[in-house]
């Protein structure tokens, strides 16, 4: 998820200097304010969050869930108020807005429902004729203070998608919104107080620096956002000798095969391309086409785009498609990359620049005659733009797919499954979805990885995605206790020949060394 997070001190506007001002970037209005967090405000904050955590600890799987499933509860009583935060704040049309509300309670009911299977003791049989009187247990313990630095493109479902798992293990959470988007995920934290639950979930607003206090005062660190910053959080967490979870940016490719069935892909490419304006990490940025159908698909996918309605429409009337880049600064990175492939030979099927009016509107914008000197191809977009390339066969459909620094997933669109199978297992994806766009996003039970430059760790993989937020502890008990051990002091010749000898019959895989007998010096 490639929003970017700045680390450093920013330019948000701001009043009195101790405010961040928030602007609807459908319109510029006013949505409204948060403190912009000092450095000793935020380790103040990280001294109480660790003073709640034993309790909280303590609480069990079974009490912790409880409170989980209250904010649950609570969410759905007020979603209309997040959703019309969310759809301010980002500038978003009301049904791209409506789907964190989905995924934001989805998340804390599956790790409410599995955490107490998931953080069960595990007992592994010991190795070896030496250690069969041994008892082996592997207990998890939370890390006390986890921090989640969170981006701008998904200001509620975001931080679902990994604060639940956390809460859940038992850590204390000290979250930092996005000073672009700090308003929804303020509120969801105001609720988790409202409900009366144990106060280990902290919400410190503000911009770089107050970000950088975060990774500062915890124990590990999420991040979700851009490649570079994630460079940045990756260093200081090693400085630290903390444990960092990075999901960085993405430039997802679809391939589509002759045989695929072109209507639904066509929808798929409209969908994973758009959706958000194209602000989502694993949204499609660039299309490999076999020759064949390149010319139909084209065609579909172009009436589709350019009946798709744009704006910011009011709740609940589902009146427009897509919304608003988040600021200008996204704005100016389409607008140079469209500039730069039109330079470069390419073509705009439709869409190709800002829409009219007030606010960081960019049309939705198809491009073919595309290739890989060209900026739409090689850096991430993170706008609703769909570059088209044509290509021979699915074999330089895959070497194209690679042919990049990002590695967050894949879509590949056939009807034959066994291929779909085999092209997936050369791709360098951390996620392929068959005939569907972003679907692994949402699959808990699976790991949503970024490999090369879009990231380090998981998230999610079933028990993973709470393990991940826990130190794995080792408990080692004798099944029968005997005054000395074998391999304790004094050492003595008997003893020495005994355990030599053990050395060969325990290890050695053919009677001849069993025995002693090697032909080796």
């Amino acid at each position: 998820m490639s929003a970017d997070v700045n680390m450093s001190a920013g330019s948000t506007d701001t009043v009195d200097h101790g405010k961040v001002v928030v602007r609807c970037p459908a319109d510029g209005s006013v949505v409204g304010s948060v403190p912009a967090m000092s450095t000793a405000e935020v380790a103040d904050l990280a001294r109480r969050l660790r003073a709640a955590q034993p309790e909280w600890e303590r609480l069990g799987s079974e009490g912790r869930s409880k409170w989980l499933y209250a904010w649950c509860d609570w969410i759905l009583d007020n979603q209309d108020h997040l959703l019309r935060l969310v759809q301010l704040e980002g500038g978003k049309s009301w049904g791209d807005a409506s789907i964190e509300a989905l995924a934001s309670t989805q998340a804390i009911k599956y790790f409410a429902d599995n955490v107490a299977s998931f953080l069960a003791d595990k007992r592994p049989r010991p190795s070896g004729l030496p250690n069969k009187v041994k008892r082996l247990r592997v207990r998890y313990r939370p890390h006390q203070l986890v921090g989640t630095v969170m981006p701008w493109n998904y200001p509620l479902a975001m931080p679902m998608l990994d604060i639940p798992a956390a809460l859940a293990a038992g850590a204390a959470v000290l979250s930092k919104p996005s000073e672009v988007t700090p308003l929804a995920w303020q509120a969801a934290v105001e609720g988790w107080n409202e409900i009366g639950a144990p106060p280990v979930l902290g919400c410190a607003t503000g911009r770089g620096e107050t970000g950088a206090a975060v990774v500062d005062h915890v124990d590990m660190i999420q991040f979700t956002g851009s490649t570079k910053t994630g460079r940045m959080v990756a260093a200081r967490a090693g400085e630290r000798l903390i444990p960092c979870s990075l999901e960085l940016g993405g430039k997802d490719a679809m391939i589509v095969l002759a045989d695929a069935d072109l209507e639904r892909a066509a929808n798929g490419a409209v969908w994973g391309g758009m959706f958000n304006c194209g602000q989502s990490c694993t949204a499609i940025e660039r299309v490999y086409v076999e020759e064949a159908v390149y010319d139909e698909f084209v065609r579909l996918v172009v009436e589709k785009t350019a009946r798709l309605r744009q704006g910011m429409d009011a709740p609940h009337s589902f009146e427009a498609d897509i919304g608003a880049l988040a600021n200008e600064a996204q704005r100016e990175i389409v607008q140079r990359q469209v500039a730069d492939a039109l330079e470069r030979g390419a073509r705009v099927l439709t869409g190709g620049r800002a829409a009219a009016g007030e606010g960081c509107m960019y049309e939705a914008t198809v491009l073919v005659d595309v290739d890989h000197s060209m900026a739409c191809m090689n850096e991430e977009t993170f706008g609703p733009t769909l570059p088209i390339m044509k290509v021979a066969d699915q074999d330089e459909a895959v070497r194209f797919a690679n042919d990049s620094a990002y590695g967050l997933s894949a879509s590949i669109w056939t009807k034959d499954h066994e291929v779909a199978y085999e092209l997936s297992q050369r791709l360098e994806v951390g996620a392929v979805n068959v005939n569907n766009a972003m679907l692994n996003v949402f699959q808990f039970p699976v790991p949503h990885s970024g490999w090369k430059d879009s990231g380090v760790g998981a998230r999610f993989g079933g028990e993973q995605g709470v393990l991940k937020y826990c130190r794995a502890q080792a408990y080692v008990t004798d099944r029968i206790e005997a005054k000395s051990e074998l391999q304790w002091y004094p050492y003595t010749r008997p003893i020495g020949r005994l355990q030599a000898r053990m050395v060969n019959l325990l290890a050695a895989r053919d009677w001849r060394r069993r025995l002693g007998r090697s032909s080796g010096r």
